[in-house]
């Protein structure tokens, strides 16, 4: 059964577990998939991302008498089939927008049963890497490309669909509600998930960090992890800060020191985000990665 929640805007950050682990958290397996009711009218959905992890992937849609936007899906079917019955429980209205944030097989891998006529928003570099690969769904000849800033106006609401530079992968897009002050970061925050950088350019990733905490936000929502009240959730965004700013001091210190990338994979001491969420399979990609961009194989 899918649950809709309320989030809490006076929830306490001291009430809070902070953790991506469902169980840790305090929830049971079976309170997912969920809605949550960020603000009137605006929803996040979380369902679990597949592996042996348990974590969640988060889109958020928005609801409005014209139609709805809708920020990434999910990375199957079944999972965005729910999305769909999710929000087809909130509003008899239409998608109207869907913004590809990231276009990683977790956010897209389900994008084949979205209803027709849908508008899409997409980074260049995204729309490349979905239509070069093999199987999956590709983008629609007429999506709209996103290299800086569009805004879209419907049923009064104004989203403005941000490229804050390259991060998680190289063409993260956000979606920014100014009404509201919330911005959804898709894959450019991960909510204690341990920094991934398979795709990544990390000291961009730092940059575009740096420009949403800039933003005039009261809420941030993640790609990967719990949705949070809006203090936690500004709280959680700086830790993920802290945390990716920590990963790249590291590999830079063993780069630095001469150490061999295998070694240093064995090397690296991750501190307090050795126990985050998925630090086991990432840090090791994590120092490949920032060892790429200091011998400037990054481009």
């Amino acid at each position: 059964m899918r649950k809709l929640w309320l989030l809490m805007p006076c929830l306490l950050s001291a009430q809070v577990v902070r953790t991506a682990d469902p169980l840790i958290r305090g929830f049971q397996l079976s309170d997912f998939p969920r809605t949550v009711k960020v603000a009137e009218n605006v929803y996040t959905y979380e369902d679990f991302h597949s592996g042996a992890e348990k974590f969640t992937t988060t889109d958020m849609f928005v609801v409005t008498n014209e139609g709805v936007l809708v920020a990434d899906a999910q990375g199957s079917a079944e999972a965005t089939t729910g999305l769909l019955d999710a929000i087809r429980k909130v509003t008899p209205e239409p998608i109207k927008y869907l913004v590809v944030c990231s276009d990683h097989g977790d956010h897209t891998g389900g994008n084949s049963v979205l209803p027709p006529g849908i508008v899409y928003f997409i980074h260049p570099t995204s729309k490349a890497i979905l239509e070069h690969q093999t199987n999956g769904w590709k983008p629609p000849a007429g999506a709209r490309l996103v290299t800086d800033k569009q805004t879209v106006r419907m049923g009064g609401e104004d989203f403005e669909i941000l490229f804050l530079g390259r991060a998680h992968t190289g063409g993260d897009l956000s979606v920014y509600l100014p009404r509201r002050k919330i911005l959804f970061l898709s894959e450019t925050f991960l909510n204690r998930v341990f920094p991934a950088m398979r795709s990544a350019y990390p000291s961009e990733w730092l940059r575009a960090l740096d420009r949403a905490e800039q933003m005039p936000v009261e809420l941030y929502i993640p790609g990967h992890g719990f949705t949070e009240a809006p203090a936690v959730s500004k709280e959680e965004l700086h830790n993920f800060h802290r945390a990716l700013q920590s990963v790249i001091d590291e590999a830079t210190r063993l780069y630095k020191a001469g150490v061999p990338v295998d070694d240093a994979i064995k090397q690296a001491n991750w501190g307090e985000y050795k126990s985050w969420t998925l630090a086991g399979s990432q840090g090791p990609i994590a120092i490949r990665k920032v060892y790429d961009e200091l011998n400037g194989r990054l481009h």
